[in-house]
């Protein structure tokens, strides 16, 4: 169980470190994962708590992102803002955060979880979809009617595509999730 004191802590953390802008963003996905999680007969509380911790590092700077989380590959070299999933984990797991599947959220919510991770899926979900980006509602409203998974293989796939449309190639994560979500479906 996680206690209203501690949430409130730690989102006066994250609030000192991100931009107004990403604050609200970041209240938004969390009120949003929470719903999800609970359409889904998930931990409401993990959800919120992961979505509250998850753009902790989004606003620092490319050289505290490498210290946090080293670049493991030449996209985090390249791109330093992909290595935020990794450095809020970081962050969070230096305020006291112990829950794996807290932390494996706050991590994935940049290049997508396993299909095990069920509150990871919900951020994943959330993130891409809050209200406020004003895209991917079909993805939003699947979720909220309890069709987590297919919500999630759908929220992959768009990220994929968007990516390659753009000339982006994908982080070797996100391409690993997007893998292992296509034997259960026939679109490339």
């Amino acid at each position: 169980m996680i206690s209203t004191g501690s949430v409130v802590d730690y989102a006066e953390k994250v609030r000192q470190l991100v931009k107004p802008e990403r604050y609200e963003h970041i209240l938004r996905v969390a009120e949003l994962a929470a719903q999800i999680a609970t359409a889904n007969g998930l931990d409401q509380e993990k959800a919120y708590l992961a979505a509250i911790l998850h753009d902790a590092a989004r606003d620092l700077s490319a050289e505290r992102l490498q210290q946090l989380a080293p670049p493991e590959n030449d996209i985090e070299r390249q791109n330093p803002l992909a290595l935020h999933g990794r450095a809020g984990r970081r962050l969070a797991q230096e305020w006291g955060i112990e829950d794996e599947e807290v932390l494996e959220a706050i991590e994935g919510h940049v290049y997508g979880v396993g299909p095990e991770h069920k509150i990871g899926m919900a951020l994943y979900i959330a993130d891409v979809s809050e209200p406020g980006r004003e895209v991917n509602h079909e993805i939003r409203e699947m979720a909220l009617a309890g069709q987590l998974e297919e919500a999630y293989q759908k929220a992959v796939i768009c990220k994929v595509r968007y990516l390659q449309k753009k000339g982006i190639e994908p982080h070797p994560r996100t391409w690993a999730a997007y893998q292992a979500l296509r034997p259960k479906t026939d679109e490339p």
